[in-house]
């Protein structure tokens, strides 16, 4: 049987194996199949993903699946057949391929040689002529042979419900509805508008198929075992009550917190606070943020400005008022309906509840209360 990818040990990882049991135990109870995580990017989601839950299901004796659709948004339906085959053995693929249409003589059948039969059947998928919800069943029929259970994880899964992957979402929906007892899913992403849609509009694929719940995020645990490990590296070390303000500053986010880290590990003489700036300058700049901002209308810029300031109710008469000046002319409720509209299918915004709105992206709200401060 093919093994799982190898991912290098990380010592900065903070392991969160009673969180892993926890869901797999769930999958155990048989009251779901399926479940629908969600946290905004950079909060620690994908590392537990692959470093802890898919290591925890495999010791288990899953048979694992993982694909990233955001690194293949006009395709989720090829990565998502190919990142089904790293769970068969060479001889499954080949039969996968062998329905395809494509020569097994063409095929290199070890799995220790690189592109062999798992990339001579990506390279196939990629091919216009070939139906992926043809190459999904077959995959999974193989799969249907490996006498173990499967995990498989979509992470940033909110790609599926784009339009243009419609027929797919549909096929992959039928293909796992009838393999509930063998094939559990873990639906995860950064956009909580998108996938509540998925799961709770009845228009969508995925239509009732996944609770969703919040992915639960690192605290002062977390950064207690960070300083813990900086320090004793470290010639001039830092107290757990600097390296929790420093997290506080970032946002709470984790991938901030190891910049800042680094950055005070490799600049240790110009202290915690210089680290703190660098890393604040760095995280919150023009470079990430400016294109995405100028892309914006004016009327998605004044909305934007005003959540990322946490003026939230825009369609009361101070809230309209306040929209007005900033467009320099009246603004009217359907102004902020729609603006509020296209940033959240932009997933710029998530709704959280009538009238509440949040910024996916925390980081780009900083940079937006930065960029629209008042200048003294």
């Amino acid at each position: 049987m093919r093994k799982p990818e190898t991912i290098e040990p990380d010592p900065w990882h903070f392991p969160r194996p009673e969180l892993a049991e926890g869901y797999l135990r769930a999958f155990e109870l048989k009251l779901s199949s399926a479940r629908g995580l969600f946290a905004r990017r950079r909060m620690g989601k994908t590392e537990f993903l692959r470093r802890d839950l898919l290591p925890a299901a495999a010791a288990d004796g899953y048979l694992i699946a993982y694909t990233n659709l955001w690194d293949n948004r006009s395709a989720p339906d090829v990565a998502l057949v190919a990142a089904l085959t790293d769970a068969l053995e060479p001889q499954g693929v080949k039969a996968v391929l062998t329905k395809l249409g494509q020569p097994l003589k063409k095929v290199r059948a070890s799995a220790k040689l690189p592109g062999g039969a798992e990339g001579a059947l990506e390279a196939e998928l990629a091919q216009q002529a070939v139906d992926k919800s043809e190459a999904l069943r077959e995959v999974l029929k193989q799969l249907d042979r490996q006498k173990k259970p499967l995990l498989l994880v979509i992470d940033e899964a909110q790609v599926l419900a784009r339009a243009e992957h419609g027929d797919f979402s549909h096929a992959l929906r039928a293909a796992l509805d009838i393999r509930k007892g063998s094939i559990k899913v873990i639906f995860a992403g950064s956009s909580e508008t998108t996938l509540r849609e998925m799961f709770a509009r009845a228009s969508e694929p995925f239509y009732n198929w996944a609770p969703l719940e919040a992915f639960p995020l690192l605290g002062d645990e977390f950064v207690a075992f960070t300083i813990k490990l900086m320090n004793s590296m470290a010639r001039q070390v830092l107290t757990l009550k600097q390296g929790k303000r420093a997290f506080d500053e970032l946002h709470r986010t984790p991938e901030f917190f190891k910049r800042f880290v680094e950055r005070y590990m490799l600049y240790q003489p110009q202290g915690e606070e210089a680290a703190l700036a660098h890393t604040k300058a760095s995280v919150f700049s023009d470079e990430h943020f400016l294109k995405q901002w100028t892309e914006m209308n004016p009327a998605d810029q004044a909305v934007i400005t005003m959540l990322a300031r946490g003026e939230s109710d825009l369609h009361a008469k101070e809230g309209m008022a306040k929209l007005s000046v900033m467009l320099g002319k009246p603004a009217t409720r359907n102004t902020a309906g729609h603006a509020l509209r296209r940033l959240q299918s932009e997933n710029a915004v998530t709704r959280l509840a009538l009238g509440d709105y949040r910024i996916e992206d925390e980081a780009f709200a900083e940079w937006i209360r930065r960029r629209t401060a008042p200048k003294h």
